[in-house]
Parts: C-alpha cells; structure tokens; sequence
C-alpha cells in the first residue's frame, strides 16, 4: 500500500469480503469479491465517518464508477482533497 487511506479501504473491503488484506490490490474488482450494493453501501458509510466526508451515491451513475477498490480509493481521495 502506497498510503494509510489505501491501507483503510482495503481492510474495509477485506472484511466484508472474508478475505486476508493481502489478497487485494487497487485493481482488484468488487463484483469478483461478492462486494454488492449493499455491502460497498457499508464500506462506504464506514469510510465517510473515518474520513469525515460524505460521498454522493444517489444515483446509479456514481455506483457504475465504483468498479475496483482503486475506484473507491479515488473517489475518497478527491472528496478529502476537496475538502482541504
């Protein structure tokens, strides 16, 4: 991992998953995982209190984007860079 919020949303994904961290890279996909609307809804919910951002999810434009963790990653990435 390149960074802590890389670090963060992989143990995230890893959990939901049933997975060793380890096992995930930026480039590993959601849907292979089993990591579902509901779930990715969680992870999510579980980053923007850590991070304290909120991420716009209401449309299905913005859940399509979410591909792989790295999508997740970037995503948070530039709401905390907004924020700054």
């Amino acid at each position: 991992m390149s960074d802590q919020l890389e670090a963060d949303i992989v143990e995230k994904v890893a959990a939901h998953a049933g997975l060793d961290k380890n096992d995930i890279s930026l480039s590993t996909d959601l849907m292979e995982l089993g990591i579902h609307s509901l779930e990715l809804t969680e992870i999510i919910f579980d980053i923007e209190e850590q991070y304290d951002v909120e991420i716009e999810m209401n449309t299905s434009e913005a859940w399509s984007k979410l591909k792989n963790v790295g999508d997740v990653v970037a995503a948070l990435r530039k709401l905390i860079d907004a924020k700054s």
